[in-house]
Order: structure tokens, then C-alpha cells, then sequence
């Protein structure tokens, strides 16, 4: 099964959000927190209740733009953050998203995707970024007993499938997982070549 945007948004409606942990997830903040360069555009898709948005943006941030197929998550970061300009609130098919981005986040989109879209998505990451553009963000290094989503996987799965597309140049245990997913995430960051 290929979760469609009635099955997201019913999820988000029932409150069936186990993924989403309320807060932006440490290994993603503590690499913001080392981002020098605050005009890098930067997209979050599948981007949910978007915490790491929201970090970037208080950071100093301004050029974050959100994708999501739901509406009402995104409606709900705006209220939440009012602020934050409705333009860059996207409610779109990712796969069909056309946009250049310096910086593009992971966070439990990936694993949100039926396995069978992993390889469109690698692709998809690929072109929407720049050359020399980074995809950075956390895979769960596990696999689940229960029928997805999430779906996990493994580090070597990862190795194989985004080194079609990318120069791996960080794919680690993270250190600073929050307790649940401790020693089950990877931290990586994968460059778009020239």
C-alpha cells in the first residue's frame, strides 16, 4: 500500500502522529546550530507539524519553504507561527514539486514512503537540489515488526540506494537521539554532485 493524502490526513485528524515526537529532533538541531549561512533555501518536505521549521525560522531562517499533502498541518503551523510567510507553506504532491533548493531536511518523510518509492524519491531529492546542494537529515536504522508506515531499513541499504545519486559524506550512528530511538537512527548528510 502507497499511504495517499486521505490516509495522512486522517491520521493527523485521529491524532495517530506516533512519529511525531512535539519538538525538532536534536541530531537535525544541533547541525542548524552549525549553519553559518542563513539565505541558503532550504526545503522540509513531508514536513508534518514542521518543529524543525520553526527551529531554522527562530534561528534567523527566512528563505524555508514547507511541503505537505495535508492542509491542515500546515494551516496549524500557521497558526502556530504566524509570522512565517503563507507563501512558503506548500501543499503539494512532493513527487510532482518543481523548486531549487540549497538545503533540503529528512525528518520521518523518508520513512513515511512505501519502500517502492524510495528509489523516486532519491531521484526527486536529486533533482530539486542545487549542485553541491545537501540532503541532511535522520533514517531509522531498524526495521519494524508492524506493516508500515514507518518503514525502516538498514545502513548498507542506505549506502546502496543513495549513492546512486549522491556523494555520501556523513551516514553515522546519531549520538543524541531522544531516549526512544536511541542506538535506531542514522545522521547523515548526502551531497548533490556537479
Amino acid at each position: 500500500m502507497i499511504p495517499d493524502k486521505e490516509y495522512w490526513k486522517y491520521r493527523y485528524q485521529n491524532r495517530q502522529t506516533e512519529w511525531d515526537i512535539g519538538f525538532a529532533s536534536p541530531p537535525i538541531t544541533n547541525y542548524f546550530d552549525q549553519l553559518k549561512d542563513r539565505d541558503l533555501k532550504i526545503l522540509i518536505p513531508g514536513c508534518g507539524n514542521a518543529y524543525e521549521a520553526e527551529y531554522l525560522f527562530n534561528l534567523g531562517f527566512k528563505n524555508i519553504y514547507i511541503l505537505d499533502l495535508v492542509e491542515d498541518v500546515l494551516q496549524s503551523f500557521k497558526r502556530r507561527l504566524p509570522e512565517f510567510p503563507s507563501e512558503k507553506l506548500i501543499c503539494a504532491d512532493f513527487f510532482k514539486y518543481k523548486g531549487t533548493f540549497d538545503l533540503i531536511i529528512e525528518q520521518t518523510f523518508f520513512c513515511a514512503l512505501s519502500p517502492e518509492q524510495r528509489r523516486d524519491y532519491t531521484h526527486k531529492i536529486s533533482n530539486l537540489l542545487s549542485p553541491k546542494g545537501k540532503l541532511v537529515g535522520v533514517l531509522f536504522n531498524k526495521y519494524f515488526e508492524h506493516k508500515g508506515p514507518p518503514f525502516g531499513g538498514s545502513k548498507k541499504e542506505y549506502e546502496l540506494l543513495f549513492s546512486e545519486c549522491f556523494t555520501i559524506k556523513t551516514l553515522e550512528n546519531c549520538y543524541n537521539s531522544i531516549e526512544p530511538r536511541m542506538g535506531n537512527e542514522l545522521f547523515f548528510i548526502f551531497e548533490n554532485p556537479l
